[in-house]
């Protein structure tokens, strides 16, 4: 019994002491910093201490000790000037540009380009890194040290949904800038509806509401990615396109799922006017007599990139002088063939027996042949039989399979119900499976109402 209080009192020794020596402690500092009138310590005080700065990052790179200058290339500026400016050898330049080709070539430095040297921050402002934009995305960082190691980045690529709409009084680009949109769009509604929509015969008066994605780098636009969804009213007509993946690959299809793709495009190059149509007696301007135009004549700069309407191959390339001048013909199956004439020239690789896909370009507007002027003179055969360009109608690829139909129904319903209401809409997610009886009961609902009253 002794034997145990006595452990008692050492174990109360043990805890108590050190307790009273930090009671004093605490006292002392306290009386301590109140005469010099100072506010004494208290333990509430330890969640006010400050937590040690974060590090600074420039680049990736930490730069508490670096000082920071920031420059742009000088028109005809070179590498080496540049870093003899910062007391940089001209060994150490060589080296880079002799070993670090595969990050980038220095020599290609451009007039403009922002860069940066990163350098110790004392009086001798030694340079340690050099940081170049290649372009508004891509960057490279060389290490001037001994190691003399390059390394090549990407900046993180911000995308948003955005929305443009707006109605055509000249022409589509004029309208997708007049209302905010991002440049390259005119060019992505082209593609889009390059099977449906003859955009050199688009009228004053049609309308697009378009849905895509833009991308930012440092909170800055630099571009557009893909088309999600869009709404364009030619002459009267709504045509609808949503953006939709089958197979790994993107296409775009209308509400009822049928591929916006045709197996021809609808001209073969981006024209100024249609200078002559299809005629079976029209009067030649250079021979001045009536005979048959079974063509369409596309006025355009001499130059005039010229793609081939579909795939297929060329079974023609040849030179008349009495009339087509430089011409090719493509066969693009066992029912059509395309004729292209007046060339100034053919693309590089082009000639018989060689396949070519649906909008690549095969050659140049030109004036060769019997001509007044550039432009490209385009036939369609059927059957070998010559036939109206303009009233030809080009049978789609392939629709959305049933197996995927369901699916597509749904995103093709969300975007048509979202663009009736304005801002930009949420990014289309699939709906959650049922958890309960009651989330099943109230999703069957939803459908029955969307059935009963389907999208305009």
């Amino acid at each position: 019994m002794r034997y145990r209080t006595k452990r008692r009192i050492r174990v109360l020794l043990l805890v108590a002491v050190p307790l009273l020596v930090l009671a004093l402690l605490i006292t002392f500092c306290s009386r301590s910093c109140e005469h010099r009138g100072e506010p004494g310590f208290t333990p509430e005080m330890i969640d006010t201490v400050s937590p040690p700065p974060e590090p600074t990052y420039f680049y990736g790179i930490c730069i508490d000790s670096m000082y920071v200058e920031e420059g742009q290339i000088a028109q005809g500026q070179f590498l080496s000037t540049l870093f003899s400016s910062k007391g940089i050898s001209p060994k150490v330049t060589d080296h880079i540009a002799r070993n670090q080709k595969d990050v980038f070539d220095v020599g290609k430095i451009r007039a403009g380009n922002r860069y940066y040297f990163l350098m110790t921050n004392d009086t001798l402002e030694t340079p340690l890194f050099w940081i170049y934009e290649i372009d508004r995305r891509n960057y490279a960082i060389f290490s001037l040290t001994d190691s003399l190691t390059a390394w090549r980045f990407q900046k993180d690529l911000e995308v948003q949904l955005a929305r443009t709409s707006g109605v055509i009084t000249s022409s589509l680009w004029n309208a997708v800038i007049h209302n905010g949109g991002d440049a390259n769009l005119a060019v992505h509604l082209s593609d889009v509806y390059a099977w449906s929509i003859d955009f050199f015969g688009i009228q004053e008066g049609d309308c697009f509401d378009v849905v895509y994605d833009r991308q930012f780098i440092d909170g800055e636009p630099v571009g557009m990615g893909e088309v999600i969804y869009s709404e364009f009213v030619h002459c009267g007509d709504t045509l609808r396109a949503v953006a939709y993946e089958q197979d790994g690959l993107t296409g775009f299809y209308n509400e009822k799922g049928e591929n916006l793709r045709k197996a021809f495009l609808k001209a073969p190059l981006n024209y100024r006017r249609i200078s002559s149509t299809f005629s079976n007696s029209r009067y030649h301007p250079v021979l001045k007599i009536y005979r048959p135009h079974h063509g369409v004549d596309y006025a355009a700069p001499a130059g005039t990139p010229v793609s081939s309407i579909g795939d297929g191959v060329v079974i023609k390339k040849a030179y008349q002088a009495g009339g087509a001048g430089y011409y090719l013909k493509i066969k693009h199956n066992a029912t059509y063939t395309t004729s292209y004439m007046h060339l100034q020239g053919y693309a590089k690789g082009i000639a018989e027996g060689v396949r070519v896909k649906q909008g690549q370009v095969i050659g140049y507007v030109g004036s060769t042949g019997v001509s007044t002027g550039p432009h490209l003179d385009f036939r369609v055969f059927k059957d070998g039989t010559p036939i109206d360009p303009l009233k030809m109608e080009s049978p789609p690829a392939d629709p959305i399979k049933k197996e995927d139909m369901e699916q597509f129904t749904r995103v093709a319903r969300y975007w048509m119900q979202s663009m009736r209401n304005p801002g930009v809409p949420e990014p289309y997610r699939e709906p959650e499976p049922p958890t309960s009886v009651s989330d099943s009961l109230a999703i069957l609902r939803d459908s029955l109402a969307k059935l009963l009253n389907p999208p305009a």
